[in-house]
């Protein structure tokens, strides 16, 4: 089986070309061992490039732990960056579905190949019982959540997938390696949730942590960083444009007040392409 290794942002998945190469028979164990950082390539999830029919291409996304989750920001981006330049569509704009439905895409190209790429991600989901999460309001904003011995205020938003968001006043080991997979199986998420820490460092600027749902602490999130855009806006600490700093790097977000829908511009990078022994 063939694959390509891609990062957005430092947020790494394998791809497989579906559109020239058959189906892998079972995508959640071939993402589990391929994602393996020690006896397999190495990469936060799987993800497979694939036909549709009603969009330029169709993205299925698997988490390092098999799980299929609904979006991936990051890797939506790389998606695009693959379809231009391995030649499967050739155009600026791109339409591709997902399992939040069909995202339109702006490419930044330059030198023949895509550089960068903005990403309209859709309306934010902000009903609790849609993102879900039994914490209460519509959205749960800066809402009491304690998980052992810590406590925050919160808020809630679904970009698809769901995303607990606590402004801190400082990033550490200590909350998202210990506390982040306890928020993510916390009882007020029946379908478990994505972390995200932040620091504001001003109303335009905030530097983030994350720790992913199926997939432990990842270099980026784009969904996660989406999350935290509307997030600061809902709860006073940022402006709608922002600029996010994540451990691999920098997004850009805009929560638009005239369509209500986020979006994200940011890079996307090939690694290298290899051979997989079994698809």
């Amino acid at each position: 089986m063939r694959f390509t290794k891609m990062h957005g942002a430092g947020n790494d998945y394998i791809y497989v070309d579906c559109f020239r190469n058959p189906m892998p028979h079972d995508p959640a164990g071939l993402s589990r061992a391929i994602s393996d950082r020690h006896c397999g390539v190495g990469s936060d999830g799987l993800i497979l490039i694939c036909p549709s029919d009603k969009a330029d291409a169709r993205m299925r996304m698997f988490n390092a732990d098999g799980s299929e989750a609904e979006m991936c920001g990051n890797g939506i981006r790389c998606v695009a960056k693959f379809l231009y330049d391995h030649g499967l569509v050739r155009k600026n704009g791109l339409a591709i579905e997902t399992g939040r439905g069909v995202l339109n895409l702006d490419l930044e190209i330059q030198g023949g190949s895509v550089r960068q790429v903005r990403v309209d991600m859709g309306e934010p989901i902000l009903e609790a019982a849609r993102i879900p999460t039994t914490l209460p309001g519509d959205p749960p904003v800066n809402v009491p959540l304690t998980v052992g011995d810590h406590s925050f205020r919160v808020t809630c938003v679904s970009m698809g997938n769901p995303h607990c968001v606590s402004f801190v006043d400082k990033l550490t080991d200590q909350l998202v390696l210990g506390v982040g997979p306890r928020i993510e199986t916390h009882p007020a998420f029946p379908r478990r949730t994505n972390a995200e820490f932040v620091h504001a460092n001003g109303l335009d600027d905030v530097t983030m942590r994350v720790w992913e749902r199926g997939s432990g602490e990842t270099l980026a999130c784009g969904t996660g960083a989406c999350a935290v855009a509307v997030a600061g806006v809902l709860s006073g600490r940022t402006q709608r444009g922002v600029l996010i700093h994540l451990r691999g790097g920098d997004l850009r977000l805009h929560w638009s007040e005239t369509d209500n829908h986020v979006y994200m511009t940011g890079p996307a990078v090939e690694v290298f392409s290899g051979e997989w022994p079994d698809g």
